[in-house]
């Protein structure tokens, strides 16, 4: 079954906007640390990958070194919402309804914000690290912004608690955002941000988490300019 914002998160996708401020701490902030790791590589041609209704993109297009974004999300409705956001740059932005379980085409820097933790093992996400990998060319980015959590549970109980205290001061009942996470969880996933990473090198990127709030976080993947000597 195709991914859908309606059904996964219980509202009306007209509502996304206001409703994931409440549920992600940082979440701005979060979008313009990863806009601006992108456009430092002034890249022609980006990939918003589980671009939703174009948050991203539309901090990425803030930035006039950008080239154009190509916005890929296999819920029509919500790049519905994403074409009315950035009618105001019809010049620089395309809409594909696509899965990111498919080869990317050819790009200078990927970008996705809370879309992979969608991914349900690390194997298939490591899968989508090599198919990144292999459509940037050198020097080019992978930017993820999303949700990790420790294996360790004293660790992984206390940025739960972080981000549970985020939603009730944004006005969400404690209980509540409680079963926001029960819910949650037949769709998501948050990955230890070590085993993360470890999957990015072992795709061939120089990876590193450049920001971070709780449990919310940004990576930087680059394929570097010069591949390791095999020793």
């Amino acid at each position: 079954m195709a991914h859908s914002v309606r059904r996964h998160l219980r509202l009306e996708v007209a509502a996304y906007d206001a409703a994931i401020r409440r549920f992600i701490p940082a979440y701005e902030e979060m979008l313009r640390q990863a806009a601006a790791a992108v456009a430092a590589v002034r890249p022609e041609r980006v990939l918003d990958v589980g671009a939703g209704t174009g948050a991203l993109s539309e901090a990425l297009l803030r930035h006039p070194e950008v080239g154009n974004v190509e916005l890929l999300d296999v819920d029509a409705e919500m790049l519905q919402q994403a074409r009315g956001r950035l009618g105001g740059h019809p010049d620089r932005v395309r809409f594909t309804v696509r899965s990111f379980d498919e080869p990317f085409p050819p790009c200078d820097a990927i970008a996705a914000a809370l879309s992979l933790h969608h991914i349900p093992t690390l194997e298939a996400k490591a899968a989508l690290f090599a198919r990144a990998f292999n459509a940037l060319p050198p020097g080019g980015l992978l930017v993820n912004a999303d949700a990790t959590m420790p294996a360790d549970p004293p660790e992984r109980e206390r940025l739960f608690r972080y981000w549970a205290d985020h939603m009730v001061a944004c006005g969400i009942e404690e209980q509540r955002a409680w079963q926001h996470f029960d819910e949650w969880s037949g769709e998501d996933t948050y990955l230890p941000l070590e085993a993360e990473l470890d999957a990015m090198s072992r795709a061939g990127f120089e990876a590193c988490c450049t920001w971070r709030a709780g449990p919310i976080g940004v990576v930087v993947a680059t394929r570097p300019v010069h591949p390791a000597r095999a020793s």
